[in-house]
Protein backbone atom coordinates (compact mmCIF):
# COMPACT_ATOMS: atom_id res chain seq x y z
CA UNK A 1 0.00 0.00 0.00
CA UNK A 2 2.84 2.20 0.46
CA UNK A 3 4.09 2.49 -2.86
CA UNK A 4 0.60 3.10 -4.31
CA UNK A 5 0.28 5.60 -6.64
CA UNK A 6 -3.34 7.22 -7.20
CA UNK A 7 -4.81 9.01 -10.39
CA UNK A 8 -7.90 10.55 -10.45
CA UNK A 9 -10.23 13.61 -12.01
CA UNK A 10 -13.06 15.17 -11.05
CA UNK A 11 -15.53 15.67 -13.55
CA UNK A 12 -18.77 18.16 -13.82
CA UNK A 13 -20.41 21.24 -15.40
CA UNK A 14 -19.83 24.73 -14.92
CA UNK A 15 -19.94 26.01 -11.26
CA UNK A 16 -20.61 22.56 -9.83
CA UNK A 17 -17.68 23.22 -7.18
CA UNK A 18 -15.01 21.11 -8.67
CA UNK A 19 -12.18 23.23 -7.61
CA UNK A 20 -13.91 23.18 -3.87
CA UNK A 21 -13.93 19.61 -4.12
CA UNK A 22 -10.09 19.20 -4.79
CA UNK A 23 -9.19 22.11 -2.46
CA UNK A 24 -10.73 19.60 0.13
CA UNK A 25 -9.47 17.05 -0.79
CA UNK A 26 -6.07 18.62 -0.55
CA UNK A 27 -6.40 19.55 2.53
CA UNK A 28 -7.92 16.46 4.34
CA UNK A 29 -4.88 13.85 2.12
CA UNK A 30 -1.99 15.89 3.24
CA UNK A 31 -1.71 17.06 -0.87
CA UNK A 32 -0.14 20.02 -2.11
CA UNK A 33 -1.58 22.42 -4.76
CA UNK A 34 1.20 22.82 -7.99
CA UNK A 35 0.41 24.19 -11.15
CA UNK A 36 0.61 21.53 -14.09
CA UNK A 37 -1.76 23.11 -16.38
CA UNK A 38 0.66 24.38 -18.18
CA UNK A 39 2.61 20.88 -18.48
CA UNK A 40 -0.69 18.95 -19.06
CA UNK A 41 -1.45 21.74 -21.57
CA UNK A 42 1.77 21.28 -23.73
CA UNK A 43 1.47 17.78 -23.28
CA UNK A 44 -1.77 16.99 -24.42
CA UNK A 45 -2.01 19.65 -27.06
CA UNK A 46 -5.17 21.11 -25.90
CA UNK A 47 -4.50 24.79 -27.55
CA UNK A 48 -5.07 26.99 -23.71
CA UNK A 49 -7.82 25.09 -22.39
CA UNK A 50 -7.98 26.10 -18.51
CA UNK A 51 -7.24 23.84 -16.20
CA UNK A 52 -7.17 24.14 -12.19
CA UNK A 53 -3.88 22.82 -10.51
CA UNK A 54 -3.58 19.34 -9.66
CA UNK A 55 -3.31 18.13 -6.46
CA UNK A 56 0.35 15.98 -5.56
CA UNK A 57 1.34 14.73 -1.96
CA UNK A 58 2.95 16.48 0.55
CA UNK A 59 6.41 15.13 1.26
CA UNK A 60 5.91 13.14 4.42
CA UNK A 61 2.94 10.74 2.52
CA UNK A 62 4.10 7.93 -0.48
CA UNK A 63 0.75 8.43 -2.15
CA UNK A 64 0.48 10.49 -5.22
CA UNK A 65 -2.45 11.83 -6.20
CA UNK A 66 -3.74 14.17 -9.38
CA UNK A 67 -7.02 15.86 -8.65
CA UNK A 68 -7.40 17.88 -11.84
CA UNK A 69 -11.16 19.13 -11.97
CA UNK A 70 -12.44 19.49 -15.09
CA UNK A 71 -10.02 17.77 -17.39
CA UNK A 72 -10.79 15.91 -19.73
CA UNK A 73 -13.17 18.43 -21.10
CA UNK A 74 -13.82 16.12 -24.08
CA UNK A 75 -13.55 12.30 -25.26
CA UNK A 76 -10.43 13.45 -27.86
CA UNK A 77 -8.63 15.00 -24.10
CA UNK A 78 -9.62 11.65 -22.44
CA UNK A 79 -7.99 9.88 -24.46
CA UNK A 80 -4.87 12.05 -25.20
CA UNK A 81 -4.77 12.12 -21.31
CA UNK A 82 -4.42 7.85 -21.35
CA UNK A 83 -1.01 8.45 -22.83
CA UNK A 84 0.06 10.14 -20.07
CA UNK A 85 -1.26 8.00 -17.34
CA UNK A 86 -4.10 5.40 -16.07
CA UNK A 87 -6.20 6.73 -14.23
CA UNK A 88 -7.66 5.17 -10.96
CA UNK A 89 -10.85 6.88 -10.27
CA UNK A 90 -12.95 9.60 -11.97
CA UNK A 91 -15.27 11.56 -9.71
CA UNK A 92 -18.56 13.13 -11.40
CA UNK A 93 -20.22 16.25 -9.77
CA UNK A 94 -23.85 15.71 -11.19
CA UNK A 95 -25.58 19.39 -9.83
CA UNK A 96 -29.25 19.80 -11.18
CA UNK A 97 -29.77 22.64 -14.14
CA UNK A 98 -31.38 25.09 -12.20
CA UNK A 99 -28.75 25.36 -9.13
CA UNK A 100 -25.71 25.64 -11.60
CA UNK A 101 -27.78 28.45 -13.09
CA UNK A 102 -28.23 30.10 -10.15
CA UNK A 103 -24.75 29.50 -9.12
CA UNK A 104 -23.03 30.81 -12.32
CA UNK A 105 -25.59 33.63 -12.78
CA UNK A 106 -24.13 34.94 -9.10
CA UNK A 107 -20.91 34.69 -9.74
CA UNK A 108 -18.76 37.72 -10.56
CA UNK A 109 -15.22 38.01 -10.15
CA UNK A 110 -12.05 40.36 -9.77
CA UNK A 111 -10.14 40.45 -13.12
CA UNK A 112 -6.87 41.05 -11.87
CA UNK A 113 -6.21 38.21 -9.50
CA UNK A 114 -9.33 35.92 -10.64
CA UNK A 115 -10.50 35.88 -7.19
CA UNK A 116 -14.34 34.98 -7.62
CA UNK A 117 -16.94 35.78 -5.13
CA UNK A 118 -20.82 34.40 -5.07
CA UNK A 119 -23.54 37.21 -3.92
CA UNK A 120 -25.48 33.97 -2.87
CA UNK A 121 -23.30 32.61 -0.54
CA UNK A 122 -19.71 34.41 -0.69
CA UNK A 123 -19.92 38.08 -1.70
CA UNK A 124 -17.65 40.67 -0.90
CA UNK A 125 -17.24 42.44 2.37
CA UNK A 126 -18.56 45.70 0.03
CA UNK A 127 -20.76 45.08 -2.69
CA UNK A 128 -19.36 45.10 -6.44
CA UNK A 129 -15.73 45.14 -4.97
CA UNK A 130 -13.12 43.13 -4.14
CA UNK A 131 -12.04 42.70 -0.50
CA UNK A 132 -8.81 43.15 -0.61
CA UNK A 133 -8.10 45.36 -3.59
CA UNK A 134 -11.05 47.37 -3.15
CA UNK A 135 -11.13 47.41 -7.19
CA UNK A 136 -14.23 46.57 -8.87
CA UNK A 137 -15.81 43.29 -9.69
CA UNK A 138 -17.01 42.28 -13.05
CA UNK A 139 -19.31 39.79 -14.15
CA UNK A 140 -18.00 37.55 -16.98
CA UNK A 141 -19.94 37.39 -20.30
CA UNK A 142 -19.90 33.54 -19.69
CA UNK A 143 -21.81 34.07 -16.52
CA UNK A 144 -24.43 36.38 -17.89
CA UNK A 145 -27.80 34.10 -17.19
CA UNK A 146 -27.96 34.71 -21.15
CA UNK A 147 -24.77 32.65 -21.65
CA UNK A 148 -25.32 30.23 -19.02
CA UNK A 149 -28.38 27.78 -20.79
CA UNK A 150 -25.70 27.55 -23.45
CA UNK A 151 -22.86 26.35 -21.82
CA UNK A 152 -24.49 23.88 -19.85
CA UNK A 153 -26.13 22.10 -23.08
CA UNK A 154 -22.08 22.64 -24.68
CA UNK A 155 -20.98 20.78 -21.34
CA UNK A 156 -23.62 17.86 -21.53
CA UNK A 157 -23.34 17.25 -25.43
CA UNK A 158 -19.16 17.40 -24.40
CA UNK A 159 -19.03 15.36 -21.52
CA UNK A 160 -21.15 12.23 -22.41
CA UNK A 161 -18.98 10.60 -24.57
CA UNK A 162 -16.43 11.25 -21.56
CA UNK A 163 -18.13 9.47 -18.52
CA UNK A 164 -19.56 6.58 -20.81
CA UNK A 165 -16.01 6.03 -21.38
CA UNK A 166 -14.86 6.21 -17.30
CA UNK A 167 -17.84 4.14 -16.67
CA UNK A 168 -17.50 1.35 -19.38
CA UNK A 169 -13.85 1.16 -17.12
CA UNK A 170 -15.73 1.05 -13.84
CA UNK A 171 -13.12 3.89 -12.13
CA UNK A 172 -16.61 6.35 -12.85
CA UNK A 173 -17.90 7.47 -9.05
CA UNK A 174 -20.86 9.91 -9.98
CA UNK A 175 -22.14 11.70 -6.85
CA UNK A 176 -25.53 14.32 -7.01
CA UNK A 177 -27.00 17.15 -4.76
CA UNK A 178 -27.65 20.78 -4.74
CA UNK A 179 -24.76 21.40 -2.13
CA UNK A 180 -21.10 20.88 -2.54
CA UNK A 181 -20.98 20.41 1.73
CA UNK A 182 -23.75 17.33 1.21
CA UNK A 183 -21.79 15.85 -1.43
CA UNK A 184 -18.49 16.01 0.00
CA UNK A 185 -18.57 13.57 2.92
CA UNK A 186 -19.17 11.10 0.04
CA UNK A 187 -16.43 11.91 -2.13
CA UNK A 188 -14.20 11.84 1.54
CA UNK A 189 -15.48 8.19 2.43
CA UNK A 190 -14.64 6.99 -1.13
CA UNK A 191 -11.10 8.69 -1.22
CA UNK A 192 -10.42 6.94 2.22
CA UNK A 193 -10.63 3.74 1.09
CA UNK A 194 -7.38 4.71 -1.02
CA UNK A 195 -5.31 6.78 0.59
CA UNK A 196 -4.80 7.71 4.41
CA UNK A 197 -6.75 11.05 5.84
CA UNK A 198 -4.81 13.27 7.56
CA UNK A 199 -8.34 15.44 8.51
CA UNK A 200 -11.16 14.05 9.82
CA UNK A 201 -14.42 14.97 7.81
CA UNK A 202 -15.45 17.10 10.98
CA UNK A 203 -12.59 19.37 10.84
CA UNK A 204 -13.62 21.26 7.41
Amino acid sequence: MASKLLRAVVLGPPGSGKGTVCERIARSFGLQHLSSGQFLRESLGSGGVWLHPCCFPASHSHFCAAACPGFPRTLGQAKALDGICELDLVISLNIPFETLKDRLSARWVHPASGRVYNMDFNPPHTQGVDDLTGEPLVQREEDKPEAVAARLRKYKDAAKPVIELYKSRGILYSFSGTETNKIWPYVYTLLSSRIPPILSDEEH
